[in-house]
């Protein structure tokens, strides 16, 4: 599991918190840079992928995505997706510490001669594999393309770039995602309709494209005019060439097919006789998560980030002079049963005006000022005698929050539990796994 800090900023250009030794330029973006680095410990090469605050703090969008990707990133294990060992972050900056894949991205490789089938049937295969493997776990990438491909020092393919991609906890009650997003020549048709898409399907059909760009050398669908590009999108409107087998072009045809309730699935996939040649499953160790049964929700370091359904990243991205108007956390060394009693008790004192409107698992909801403030307060367990305690403002003014909690509720806890703060500033705990 990815282990977040925030770490003071580094000021040696080549020892990043003497940790890693950064070395030579990768890429760059409008809002990032890709290093190579070494662990100095352990000798390991890594990517790290900086991330500038200041660029990305006045769009919002921006933010999620990057939330969203750590999010996601830290769910994946699998041999042909890059991984994401920790995220480390300073004052200015966000870092994504990676897996270093020395032999970058695959359209590199295709751009220079269109491959033949087998190495494209090769490369197809463990795109495949990892992305069923996404699927299988509620994530749909949607910027599949030869640029997000890499290839490491054993030719194996590595997926990567993962800040596009959607959770089924995205879907509408439609049961389908409406974010337009992919780079457009990679786009399915039923993206540019607007009417909602699967990302499953969608994933599928830029899979299609990737695998027509490898065995052909150039794009499918492409056009100077980006509309007349989409129209040829929407009506599937391509021809293969000379070289391409009958049983790769009756492949595509299932890959490319427009109509997404026709197109071909990825367990479809996996029985074709054109994909099955060679085919090897990839087989892996994956540590599983157990379902705990306990009420008290069990958290690691990550999760001390991001565990809300909302992705609470504010530790990451919030400057040291921010102050709380939605929410606050605290890191308690207590008992979860301990803080719900404090907060019930503190409650039922007359002289507070509040009551215990709802108790959920290990937390409360507290109302006061007539029913004009609900403040909800959840405790989370860290380790045996650490918890999390994040309060929330549901009902309410924000100023009115902010002295209810930092001025009597927050008092309580603090004076009556040996506490520190957490969460209030970008200064997150530094707790490992």
């Amino acid at each position: 599991m990815p282990e977040i800090q925030n770490v003071p900023d580094g000021n040696n250009n080549n020892a990043l918190f003497g940790k890693y030794e950064v070395g030579r330029l990768l890429g760059c973006g409008a809002f990032a840079k890709v290093y190579h680095a070494r662990n100095v410990s352990t000798g390991q090469s890594v990517a790290i992928k900086v991330i500038s605050k200041k660029k990305i703090s006045a769009t919002t969008s921006l933010m999620s995505n990057i939330k969203r990707e750590i999010s996601i990133m830290r769910r994946l294990n699998h041999p042909h997706i890059v991984k994401l060992h920790e995220v480390l972050a300073s004052k200015t900056k966000i870092y994504f510490v990676m897996d270093f894949v020395k032999g970058g991205e695959l359209f590199a490789k295709v751009a220079k001669a269109r491959f033949t089938e087998d190495l494209s049937r090769r490369y197809f295969q463990q795109l495949i594999s990892a992305v069923g493997y996404c699927h299988s776990r509620g994530v749909f990438h949607r910027d599949l393309k030869p640029e997000n491909l890499l290839v490491d020092e054993n030719g194996n393919l590595k997926v990567s770039d993962f800040g596009l991609s959607a959770v089924r906890g995205q879907v509408r009650h439609d049961g389908l995602l409406h974010t337009l997003c992919g780079t457009p020549a990679y786009v399915a048709p039923e993206i540019l309709s607007k009417k909602g898409y699967d990302g499953a399907k969608v994933d599928v059909w830029s899979c299609g494209v990737v695998l027509y760009v490898l065995n052909a050398g150039y794009l499918p669908f492409n056009d100077p005019n980006l509309m007349a590009m989409y129209k040829k999108i929407y009506k599937g409107e391509y021809r293969c060439p000379k070289w391409f087998s009958l049983d790769l072009k009756r492949f595509l045809s299932r890959l490319l097919a427009t109509d997404p309730e026709k197109r071909i699935t990825v367990d479809e996939i996996l029985r074709d006789p054109w994909f099955k040649k060679g085919y090897k499953e990839v087989s892996f160790y994956e540590e599983v998560e157990k379902e705990e049964e306990p009420k008290v929700k069990d958290m690691n370091a990550f999760d001390l980030i991001s565990f809300s359904s909302g992705l609470d990243l504010s530790g990451l991205f919030a400057d040291s002079d921010n102050s709380v108007s939605d929410g606050d956390r605290l890191l308690l060394t207590e008992s979860p049963e301990k803080v719900v009693e404090e907060m019930e008790e503190y409650a039922k004192a007359d002289e507070n005006d509040l009551r215990v409107r709802k108790k959920k698992e290990w937390g409360v909801e507290l109302e006061g000022e007539n029913g004009n403030l609900v403040i909800g307060v959840e405790v989370y367990r860290l380790t045996d005698g650490l918890v999390v305690v994040e309060a929330k403002r549901r009902i309410g003014e924000a100023e009115s929050f902010k002295d209810m909690w930092n001025n009597k509720l927050r008092p309580r806890l603090v004076g009556g539990l040996t506490a520190q703060l957490a969460g209030t500033s970008s200064q997150v705990p530094q707790i490992t796994n």
